[in-house]
């Protein structure tokens, strides 16, 4: 297990160079993929979000880290076998219309591909119409939408005003985020939840996908 502490470990300094080493050397020493994964990739990134959350660890830190993970799953990923790594459950992320603001969203992709979910990016300025169309293709439990400008909350709900209007509302959770985003914003607009940071967003929709 050393190895698979060690990987973590490297994931939480975001030293790409040295997961990619341990991952092979794991490998190597007959580990299994799962393990390599949820142990010492995976694992690593769960201290990282709880350090964030904490205040311990800040944006740049953590997409270090991100990309460290990445950089070791990358590696193991197409040695695992269908169905070796059980979807959680599913999210589409995407920040809204006229906004053009990703960092935050992108901090959420990670987190939540950490904790087991699959996840679909739209990027960014992303339009109502265009939220529903991905919600009726993709059938996500979750849909996180993120705003960093005041003038672009409302965006937020048209676009649950129009998955409404389509009758997708009901067959997905809604959360919302983003720096002038506000609990009482998302009650007023109707969404199911709001994250004040990328680790609570990731907790909160693994509630919401288990209610």
């Amino acid at each position: 297990m050393a190895d698979l502490e060690n990987i973590g470990n490297a994931v939480i300094e975001g030293n790409v160079d040295t997961v990619k080493e341990l991952t092979n050397k794991a490998l190597e020493d007959g580990q299994e993929p799962l393990s390599i994964i949820k142990d010492g990739l995976i694992g690593g990134m769960n201290v990282v979000g709880k350090r964030f959350k904490a205040g311990d660890m800040f944006v740049p830190e953590v997409l270090m880290a991100a990309k460290a993970m990445k950089s070791g799953m990358e590696i193991v990923k197409p040695l695992l076998t269908e169905g070796d790594m059980p979807s959680a459950g599913k999210i589409m992320i995407g920040t809204v219309s006229g906004d053009l603001h990703d960092i935050g969203k992108n901090l959420v992709g990670m987190m939540v591909e950490s904790a087991g979910l699959e996840l679909i990016n739209l990027g960014v300025d992303i339009s109502a119409e265009e939220f529903a169309e991905e919600v009726k293709k993709h059938k996500p439990d979750v849909l996180g939408m993120s705003a960093l400008l005041t003038t672009t909350m409302l965006e937020m709900k048209n676009t649950i005003e129009v998955l409404e209007e389509q009758g997708l509302r009901d067959n997905i959770k809604i959360i919302v985020g983003g720096a002038p985003v506000t609990q009482d914003f998302a009650d007023e607009i109707g969404a199911d939840g709001w994250a004040a940071d990328a680790a609570s967003a990731k907790d909160l929709a693994i509630e919401l996908i288990g209610k």
